[in-house]
């Protein structure tokens, strides 16, 4: 009898090792709001601050070029190759689906053979630069949480900005330049990630890594370093995530630095293969690009862990009594506090920095009396299971509770004294008979200790 149980053991230590291994044990998953618990007082909410979990943005973005013309195939163009100006066998034609390259193709699935990605035309108004302008959208702040990766099918751009906008793309700032040489294009000391402290984090630099070579495959990668800058702080292997989320806690600009509402990626001059542009067939230079990575998070202010795509719009699920496409604000009625942003700290719940009811005092701890700020889809009250009205009364709607006379309180759980001395008998004995349910202390100890056996096992 003894292998069925040690078979079940083998798969739940699996389990857990996978789920230990989705991220460092230093990170905090923040994949929970609130959970219902058990205190002296009776049943309580504990409220945590939370996140969604980080995802392939490039699924909800759309995307606009500058010129709108730019993409190659009206008409049909001839292109040839970079390094073998003989090689002009690559034709781009937009009416013909095999040979069109239009911009979706940069975020398409890249298990495809051959590579699909979009194209531009060709320089063929040199001297004139070609110059061509990719503005990703979110319609939504989002948070940046790995590197931002550009892959292209030509050779890479001798000369490029990447930027960034917080307000939907009224007004933008660089996030890092590109050249194959940085004093001349951009009057710049060259600099690399690796080159920046925690002092010099949000400075913009100047790189010159990614500007070269056009023959190799592993040459055509253009990089934006999230995670680089996330090391300073954190480690080399991020294994300190709590100093990198204290920092993000208490700057605001660092916060704001990895915060983004959309990106604008600036091709500024085309791979030339270092060489001189050959006037003679302009059809060798052009931009393109077969794939793009942004991995990230829909930013909800650590009120919401879940972020929902509705109508060709992003928006959180928001918790903790928060609303709006960021949680920015107390829903209405719970105005009790100033709204505020949640915090990473303590590691691992942090603090959920809830809105609470505009009637309500100071509340120290959320308890039975501000159980109605519960539900993810609507604030519940009461309800015949585990808020049950009190002495009894009756639950209306899942909203309120109709107290029987003599008692009052959200659940009917205290006598209605009108002054001190003024509680007969009847209600005293009544409140002192409220039942709070609690697991019994057998269950409750398996409970708690059979997940820490089954770790140890592991």
């Amino acid at each position: 009898m003894l292998w069925p149980v040690l078979f079940v053991l083998q798969a739940v230590c699996t389990s857990v090792s996978h789920a230990m291994q989705h991220y460092p044990a230093a990170w905090g998953h923040y994949d929970v709001c609130k959970s219902q618990i058990y205190t002296e007082e009776g049943l309580a909410w504990d409220y945590m601050a939370c996140q969604p979990e980080a995802t392939d943005m490039t699924k909800y973005l759309r995307v606009a070029l500058d010129p709108p013309n730019i993409t190659c195939g009206d008409p049909p163009e001839t292109y040839c190759a970079l390094e073998n100006p003989y090689m002009c066998n690559n034709e781009c034609d937009a009416t013909t689906e095999e040979l069109a390259h239009p911009p979706e193709l940069m975020f398409d699935f890249e298990g495809r053979n051959p590579t699909t990605f979009w194209q531009s035309s060709s320089w063929k108004k040199y001297p004139k630069p070609l110059q061509v302008n990719i503005t990703l959208s979110w319609n939504k702040t989002i948070e940046l949480t790995d590197d931002i990766v550009l892959t292209f099918e030509s050779g890479r751009p001798e000369q490029m900005v990447l930027e960034k906008s917080l307000d939907y793309g009224r007004t933008w700032t660089p996030y890092q330049f590109y050249a194959t040489d940085c004093l001349d294009a951009f009057t710049m000391e060259p600099k690399t990630a690796n080159d920046l402290t925690q002092r010099t984090l949000l400075d913009i630099i100047c790189t010159e890594d990614y500007s070269r070579g056009y023959v190799w495959k592993n040459d055509k990668t253009v990089r934006f370093e999230i995670k680089d800058r996330f090391a300073l702080f954190a480690g080399p292997r991020l294994h300190n995530m709590a100093s990198l989320y204290g920092q993000l806690d208490t700057t605001k600009n660092l916060r704001d630095f990895f915060t983004i509402t959309d990106l604008r990626i600036k091709l500024l001059k085309a791979a030339t293969g270092a060489t001189m542009v050959d006037e003679n067939n302009l059809s060798r230079y052009f931009y393109a690009i077969s794939d793009i990575k942004v991995q990230g998070r829909c930013k909800c202010n650590l009120h919401a862990n879940s972020c929902v795509f509705d109508k060709g719009k992003l928006g959180c699920e928001c918790e903790h009594n928060t609303t709006g496409p960021d949680c920015s604000r107390c829903k209405r009625h719970y105005h009790g506090r100033a709204w505020s942003v949640g915090s990473y700290l303590p590691i691992p719940k942090g603090t959920a920095n809830i809105c609470i009811p505009s009637n309500h005092g100071p509340v120290h701890r959320a308890n039975a009396s501000s159980l109605g700020v519960a539900n993810r889809n609507q604030a519940r009250v009461c309800d015949n299971a585990m808020l049950r009205c009190q002495n009894g009364g009756s639950c209306h709607h899942h909203q309120r509770c109709h107290c029987s006379p003599g008692f009052t309180g959200v659940l009917c759980e205290r006598a209605s004294c009108q002054g001190p001395g003024e509680c007969g008998d009847d209600q005293l004995s009544a409140r002192a008979s409220v039942h709070h349910p609690r697991i019994s202390c057998p269950l409750a100890l398996s409970l708690a200790v059979l997940p820490l056996s089954i770790v140890s096992l592991c």
